[in-house]
């Protein structure tokens, strides 16, 4: 097999943002906003804390990360039962 012939994977940059869904009570969220509330930040009306993820991914196209990102989130990242997950994938930056 030629060097053209081989199937050279890029490196992705994948930022995964998890968050209760909004019918789910979030105490942490409640005890943020208590917390900015007692140092004066009374503007805030509303905190929910969720996590965020970054993943170094080698995959051939973005399609394909994405897709396989989707599954991770699915299957270990995400309780979908009780969160919601969205993501960003871009090409990562070569250092």
């Amino acid at each position: 097999m030629s060097a053209t012939d081989q199937k050279t994977d890029q490196i992705w940059l994948v930022e995964v943002f998890v968050s209760l869904k909004p019918a789910v009570n979030d105490p942490q969220g409640l005890a943020i906003a208590d917390g900015l509330h007692m140092l004066g930040y009374d503007e805030v009306q509303d905190v929910r804390a969720g996590k965020y993820m970054q993943l170094h991914v080698a995959g051939a196209d973005k399609a394909s990360v994405e897709s396989r990102v989707s599954e991770m989130c699915e299957k270990l990242l995400a309780n979908t039962v009780i969160e919601s997950y969205r993501f960003d994938v871009r090409q990562a930056q070569s250092e």
